[in-house]
């Protein structure tokens, strides 16, 4: 679980929420009509722009927001240090043998054992991971234009609002239920686009340069592993990814191995 993404939604939806009801009756900011046109406009132009697939991918993914867990990039060093001493005593064709969840490690391991070149491991390597930010790119991007046409919406059904409002100047008793009513879209969409979908895609962005830098660790690792196949060197080359008051000696890694 995502603590930081829980905590942002619940504070950010609460907080608006409760200076509704102090300031005022709930109920004034409940309009069906207004509800319709922003959240049904933004489907439709989402689906619009992009197919359904992708569609469907991108609030899929909203789930991983708050539930996956970030992994910790020491860790990673580590379990790339410890193949290094696999490979280095038991022979690069032992890498076939390791067991993980991560079928880009998997991959690796597989590439290493089959005495793949150091060209052909970087180029399989940097097309996973150019493949995955491209990938991970239009999910970001759906949320991106929702976050773009939620107001857009707003604004159109204010000017509706506008319109019905306008029909009624003979009537001056129905104009400032009528202004709220208009106003009340353009709120809808602002509270979608700033609360939900641009957190989202920037929570997304942040999860995919995350899991870029995790490959680009594996990566470096492998790289190191088919050179010279020292523990020393992939744990030297692998260290500038963590800062470094968060670097672990060495020493510290061996012993976890």
């Amino acid at each position: 679980m995502d603590l930081a993404s829980l905590i942002g939604i619940i504070s950010g939806v609460g907080l608006i929420v409760l200076a509704i009801i102090v300031g005022g009756d709930i109920h004034n900011f409940l309009n069906i009509p207004g509800i319709m046109i922003v959240f049904g406009g933004t489907m439709a132009a989402t689906l619009l722009t992009f197919q359904f697939n992708d569609v469907l991918a991108a609030i899929k993914s909203a789930y991983f927001v708050f539930s996956s867990p970030k992994q910790d990039p020491q860790e990673l060093i580590n379990t790339m240090v410890k193949l290094g001493t696999i490979s280095r005593r038991d022979g690069l064709l032992s890498l076939v043998d390791v067991k993980t969840n991560s079928p880009f490690l998997k991959r690796v391991c597989n590439l290493i054992a089959d005495a793949a070149d150091e060209e052909t491991l970087r180029s399989a390597m940097r097309t996973e991971i150019d493949s995955m930010q491209m990938r991970h790119f239009k999910v970001q991007d759906v949320f991106k234009k929702m976050g773009i046409y939620a107001p857009s919406f707003g604004m159109l059904g204010t000017m509706i609002g506008l319109i019905q409002m306008l029909s009624l100047l003979g009537e001056p008793a129905t104009l400032g239920p009528a202004m709220a009513v208009a106003l009340l879209t353009t709120f809808y969409g602002s509270l979608l686009a700033t609360v939900i979908f641009l957190p989202i895609a920037g929570k997304l962005r942040s999860r995919t340069m995350q899991e870029v830098m995790n490959f680009e660790i594996i990566f470096q690792g492998a790289v190191s592993i088919r050179q010279d196949n020292n523990p020393s060197s992939v744990y030297e080359k692998l260290s500038s990814f963590v800062p470094a008051k968060k670097r672990k000696p060495m020493q510290r890694l061996k012993d976890r191995t």
